[in-house]
């Protein structure tokens, strides 16, 4: 929990999916509602986002790989956390405690420490209606997961254009500063 001098810290994880490249705004915003705000990026998650304009915006690198044990840490401890965007992939390892990647195992303690998550799923319209997703989602809510996704806007080829939600997440901000779950 934060102390009353200290911001609170948001880890933002982004996923491989074009909404990583809108990341900057929302970080920003997240900084402007008093969040210390850090990116964590997947490895490919780090082939959509802009790494030098979110550390200067940050001022903390963006991390993506597991640091040697020797090395000391260069974030803060989180309080809270965000996943924008989640893939298909991220999501369904993510239920099943696949830690993988760094995102994956800073997600996975998030859940054991029960920390506030806020995570908006970004796969592609038949993905979201794929049975393993489904459950997955499931879980994630059965864990205290806030879930944001709207399948009728997600990508799809015959549908409207896809619209991420970044105003539904950024609305969610407020209500993750309460600290961890209980």
């Amino acid at each position: 929990m934060p102390t009353a001098e200290s911001q609170p810290v948001l880890y933002v994880v982004a996923c491989g999916a074009f909404p990583a490249r809108q990341l900057a705004p929302f970080v920003g915003a997240a900084r402007r509602q008093g969040w210390d705000a850090c990116v964590i990026a997947t490895p490919d998650g780090m082939k959509f986002l802009d790494a030098p304009r979110l550390a200067e915006l940050t001022g903390h690198p963006v991390r993506s790989q597991y640091k040697h044990p020797d090395e000391p840490d260069v974030l803060p401890p989180p309080d809270a956390f965000v996943v924008a965007p989640a893939t298909f992939n991220t999501i369904n390892k993510w239920a099943q405690g696949i830690s993988d990647t760094l995102a994956l195992g800073l997600l996975n303690e998030a859940i054991g420490l029960g920390l506030p998550i806020a995570a908006a799923p970004w796969p592609n319209a038949p993905l979201a209606r794929h049975p393993v997703f489904r459950r997955s989602i499931a879980t994630l809510a059965g864990w205290g997961v806030r879930v944001i996704l709207d399948s009728g806007r997600l990508p799809d080829a015959t549908a409207a254009p896809a619209v991420f939600p970044w105003d539904e997440l950024r609305a969610e901000l407020p209500h993750l500063k309460g600290g961890p779950h209980v």
